[in-house]
């Protein structure tokens, strides 16, 4: 007999997730963490990170209270402070894990675990000698970490990935960050606003590369403003860390140019944590760092399954959390429909804040559809304009064709809090008339998603 019905590997908002869902199902079900509950997502990623920029936005606001009729003198920060007030948050939710661990009767499994032929996992601890578990179902949420490219070996000291990022002991006069997506743009902004000279380094023509066009040069905008440097379509060939700093050599049209700083920090992307598991052993297939699974995360080896960063779909929290859930439930024999990746929101949280799901313009345009777009500035908010927060907007696209709501973009202050009207939207094949005729609240900041939408159809009223 099997000792669990369902082991996962990793403890991250995939795996935990995923447990939690097994043992609701009846499914008696373990959990294999080498560090702590939670993973990198609720430990060193997104809850920790989002503590670092609330604390960087209250700072900005102090700064800014003339702006609001008030006075706030010689308004201070304590860097070393703001760390521990991120960690103590980190702390607390891992502490949450624990107990929801407890509540639905998971086992811990605390170790280093590989799979193994004949649904089997090993788990080796820190002390004693490894422990072999076996399963019906075998889940592998192992997640990733920091990807390293070869002109930017990661020391963690000078050129440092997210995770020294978040717990530096000094804050640096002057930071280099590489690469623009979700992780980048957050630091550059938290850094920034804490008085960090901050430049972005950024390869593609755009920062924040996958979104809407409109929302780069607008963020572009934003950041500049704020004092960011950004150089876009630039590439850093070299640093030299033997100094004080570090000397970084960036390519760009122009020729090349050494920028000097404190730190660089490299947020290029991921590297999935698939090495040292087990798969050679078990036969399990990947490709180009992902493990291939099907659409209920099945892997080619029956009982073993794959959910998360570490198969194809977009490397996201929430992503990961759904697809742990629909492989549970396919598992218990329930009837459940492959996730819709296009209907995926991505949220990055500097400020002003960016959300979008579906189809860019230039992508629907590429796709052949006949398109209706429509823009609806926060500088025309109400709301928005007494918050003192008037930059950004809301942009949508339509079929002009069926009236199918093909993309949402947004940028500005609160907006990764409002993406979920258009995910929804879309998922219950709303047309554009169906959101005019949805009576927003007024005044909010949503009433920006069917300004947009009156926009594309001709009936915008306050623009």
């Amino acid at each position: 007999m099997s000792n669990f019905d369902v082991i996962v590997l990793g403890s991250g908002p995939g795996g935990y997730v995923t447990a939690i869902r097994a043992s609701q199902l009846g499914l008696k079900t373990a959990i294999v963490e080498k560090e702590s509950l939670g993973g990198v997502c609720l430990n060193w990623g997104c809850i920790p990170t989002k503590a670092l920029l609330k604390s960087a936005q209250v700072f900005d606001y102090l700064k800014h209270a003339e702006d609001y009729g008030l006075s706030a003198k010689k308004v201070e920060h304590d860097f070393d402070a703001v760390v521990k007030r991120s960690r103590g948050v980190a702390d607390g939710m891992s502490k949450g894990v624990q107990f929801l661990m407890k509540k639905n009767k998971i086992e811990v499994l605390n170790g280093y675990g590989k799979v193994q032929p004949g649904k089997k996992v090993v788990v080796k601890g820190e002390h004693g000698d490894p422990a072999e578990y076996t399963a019906n179902h075998i889940i592998i949420a192992t997640g990733a970490r920091s990807r390293e490219l070869p002109s930017l070996p990661q020391d963690g000291k000078k050129v440092i990935g997210y995770r020294e990022a978040m717990t530096l002991e000094t804050q640096p006069k002057k930071m280099i960050v590489v690469g623009s997506g979700a992780i980048g743009i957050e630091f550059a902004y938290f850094y920034n606003a804490m008085g960090t000279e901050v430049t972005v380094v950024e390869y593609l023509p755009n920062i924040v590369p996958i979104e809407d066009e409109d929302i780069s040069k607008q963020l572009e905008r934003s950041f500049k403003k704020a004092g960011v440097k950004i150089k876009t379509s630039a590439e850093v060939t070299h640093v030299d860390t033997s100094g004080e700093g570090v000397k970084a050599t960036i390519k760009t049209a122009k020729g090349e140019e050494v920028l000097e700083a404190d730190v660089v920090l490299s947020a290029v992307g991921i590297k999935t944590n698939i090495e040292n598991i087990g798969l050679e052993d078990v036969g399990i297939a990947v490709d180009r760092d992902k493990i291939l699974v099907n659409d209920y995360y099945q892997t080619n080896i029956p009982g073993y399954y794959a959910i998360g960063d570490v198969t194809p779909g977009q490397a996201l929290a929430h992503v990961a959390s759904a697809e742990g859930i629909l492989c549970v439930e396919k598992i218990a024999g329930m009837h459940v429909e492959a996730l819709d990746y296009g209907n995926i929101p991505g949220c990055t949280y500097c400020i002003p804040e960016v959300a979008s799901v579906g189809l860019t313009e230039k992508q629907a345009k590429e796709q052949g559809y006949d398109i209706k777009v429509g823009k609806f500035p926060f500088s025309a908010s109400g709301k928005a304009k007494a918050a003192g927060t008037p930059d950004g907007f809301v942009k949508v696209i339509f079929d002009a064709k069926y009236g199918e709501w093909l993309g949402c973009h947004m940028i500005g202050v609160g907006v990764t809090d409002m993406i979920a009207e258009a995910v929804v939207a879309r998922k219950l094949e709303t047309t554009g008339h169906e959101i005019l005729k949805a009576v927003h609240p007024h005044p909010t900041m949503s009433e920006a998603v069917m300004e947009a939408v009156a926009a594309a159809y001709g009936e915008v009223i306050h623009l």
